[in-house]
């Protein structure tokens, strides 16, 4: 047996170190300035062109890459013992998110302090966003919840850190292409002061491996056995946090690595921490290298962020562990909550009437500056009118879209952002861009549906077999959502679209929408409300449980996919008129459950109400904050949400 492990880590690694230094060769030659493997060979030993580009230039990114592959792969191999997750990682987790959103603070703020210090400032970042997921996710660490808890930490970074850019562009306008991860390096700084620490932190964790594989056993067996577990745990976070921040302040945010990397050793047969650290941080350093070099193979002369390759790859990679997760744990009957004293319709409905009537009048007749209540003056009637209407109906759809696939997967945190639909919308309407750069924007809803449609599919795909298990069908959303945001990053770098114009697309925004979208969005949302309602009733009765459920004589199965087909249409129509807008689907629910409890029909009426004011209200204050500038109304949703949403995640047992 030990002969076994032995002749495996000898593979491991001899192969690692050969495909690395394939790959690093490959590497030194890519690039605008263009030589071959052999000119590389005979030319970097004397002084010259060649010698001084790889020198000063290819050198320092084929190091930092190596550097930063390792770090993430070590991280994400102590993050998934640490929390017995198999989908950990610092990406996942949105310790790379906090730490990236921290940066861009600081380079706001406080240029002079983060020119000299990114990595205190990353670290800070890395250190609450870990906190956060910690006191979030429970005691009992459920994979599920973790990696959901994860994905909100990090939408809601995700979200300020955008708000941030557009509210700073000239100060963040070199922050996009380094905001999705790139190895790029124009001098040997960051190689020296990311090399120290990241050695010294492996070292660290290394001489953590044994207690680590004492803690693996459960805490329990570990403090029985003498070992003090909290000390080893706190040791442990603190290594794999100093890491992921290690990377963040000199390559960006780079997912996948950490999730990957170590999944591929433990499948190599490798076992043990300390043999897993250690081929984890080889194969960590061939991964980033392998997709920086695919990246650059791509699209020759042009930098495609190597964190947006990572994401491609690691997006089917963590489709399988999501698979693979959900199917080894029992189904989940999630309870929905809801107050046990539900308000009347007859009086909660007047209430949120008023409310809306309130913020739209408002909304109307104040443009930031200056009042004006004649509002079929041509500025009013023609430009802000459409805009809240539009809005008020984006947001009804939104909400009825989290109240559909929060009842059909049992699922209190299920959305459209959660199942990737969002995102893939978002990357498909991009693909038509590039494809077809001199289409009309009024083509975009197409290529939003068909991204959207693909989410659909493979969840379809995937889940038919195990009757559509809500755990599976959410953590496939998580990877879709990933895959869709790192297409969504090199779509937009290929087709060289304004930074601006981008992060409000993707962020998704109710600015200059016309009669023409009013029109298209009550034809859309007429078409979709009946069915919407229909399946109330099934809904109703999934509340009960799939036993249940299934004696009283529902399909269980035929059920959910009408159901996910109804909120995926809902949800795509939303994203093909205003772009990618989150939380809406998220919040709006649990807001109406707590009024009106877990019936379906009530809640749905009182949610889409509640998703229309919040819209509306989202655009108002994104409209007048900074008036005339806008701030999309996707940013205002996130930053207003998250807080109630963290409140709930909290809240949850």
């Amino acid at each position: 047996m030990q002969g076994k492990l032995k002749a495996k880590s000898f593979v491991s690694l001899t192969g690692g170190f050969f495909l690395l230094f394939a790959l690093s060769i490959i590497h030194l030659t890519q690039g605008q300035a263009d030589y071959s493997v052999s000119d590389l060979l005979s030319g970097v030993w004397t002084e010259g062109r060649i010698q001084d580009i790889v020198v000063s230039l290819r050198l320092p990114r084929l190091a930092v890459g190596i550097l930063a592959g390792g770090a993430l792969a070590v991280s994400g191999a102590v993050l998934q013992t640490l929390t017995n997750n198999p989908l950990a990682s610092p990406g996942t987790l949105g310790i790379n998110a906090g730490a990236f959103f921290f940066v861009v603070l600081s380079t706001i703020f406080f240029p002079g302090f983060v020119g000299g210090f990114p990595f205190a400032t990353a670290l800070l970042g890395a250190v609450i966003s870990s906190l956060l997921v910690i006191g979030l996710s429970g005691k009992q660490m459920d994979p599920v919840r973790v990696a959901l808890t994860g994905m909100i930490i990090s939408l809601l970074f995700a979200s300020m850190t955008g708000t941030m850019q557009l509210l700073f562009e000239n100060e963040t306008n070199g922050l996009f292409l380094w905001g999705s991860g790139t190895l790029v390096q124009l001098n040997w700084g960051g190689v020296q002061f990311a090399a120290p620490v990241i050695f010294v932190t492996f070292a660290v964790v290394l001489l953590l491996a044994k207690p680590m594989d004492i803690l693996s056993l459960g805490e329990d067996i570990a403090s029985s056995l003498g070992q003090n577990v909290r000390l080893v745990k706190l040791a442990a976070w603190g290594m794999a946090i100093v890491l992921a921040a290690t990377t963040v302040s000199v390559v960006g945010p780079i997912g996948f690595i950490g999730l990957m990397a170590p999944h591929i050793v433990r499948m190599m047969g490798i076992r043990g921490h300390l043999q897993i650290l250690i081929h984890s941080f080889l194969w960590g350093s061939v991964m980033l290298i392998g997709a920086d070099v695919l990246g650059r193979l791509i699209q020759p002369g042009q930098e495609v962020p190597a964190g947006a390759m990572t994401a491609l790859i690691g997006g089917p990679w963590l489709l399988y562990l999501a698979w693979k997760t959900a199917r080894s744990m029992k189904r989940g009957e999630r309870q929905m909550g809801g107050t046990t004293k539900p308000i009347r319709l007859k009086m909660l409905v007047p209430i949120l009437i008023a409310a809306i009537i309130g913020v739209t009048t408002l909304a109307l007749s104040f443009n930031g500056s200056a009042w004006n209540f004649d509002w079929l003056s041509p500025v009013v009637w023609e430009f802000r009118v459409p805009r809240v209407l539009t809005a008020f109906i984006v947001g009804v759809m939104l909400a009825i879209t989290g109240v559909i696939l929060q009842g059909v997967l049992r699922n209190p945190l299920a959305d459209a952002s959660v199942l990737g639909v969002t995102s893939m919308g978002g990357a498909g309407a991009m693909l038509l861009l590039v494809v077809f750069p001199a289409i009309p924007p009024a083509f975009l809803p197409l290529g939003a549906t068909l991204g959207a449609s693909l989410a659909l599919g493979i969840i379809l795909l995937t889940a038919w077999k195990n009757n559509f298990q809500p755990m599976l069908v959410a953590l496939m959303g998580i990877a879709i959502s990933a895959f869709g945001s790192a297409a969504t990053q090199i779509l937009v770098v290929k087709a060289k679209l304004a930074v601006a114009s981008a992060l409000v697309w993707l962020s998704g925004s109710t600015y200059a929408k016309g009669w023409d979208d009013v029109q298209f969005a009550l034809i859309l949302f007429a078409l979709f409300i009946w069915p919407a309602v229909y399946i109330t009733r099934s809904l109703d009765t999934l509340t009960f449980g799939d036993d249940v459920a299934a004696g009283l004589g529902l399909n269980i199965r035929s059920t959910r996919v009408w159901a996910l087909v109804v909120g995926v249409a809902i949800s795509t129509a939303a994203v093909s008129i205003v772009g990618t807008i989150g939380f809406i689907g998220l919040v709006a629910p649990h807001i109406a459950r707590r009024l009106v409890g877990f019936r379906h029909l009530p809640l749905m009426l009182s949610s889409g109400l509640i998703g229309g004011l919040l819209l509306v209200t989202a655009d108002f204050i994104g409209r007048t904050l900074i008036a005339p500038n806008d701030i999309p109304s996707g940013l205002i949703v996130a930053l207003i949400g998250t807080p109630y949403l963290l409140y709930l995640l909290k809240k949850m047992k």
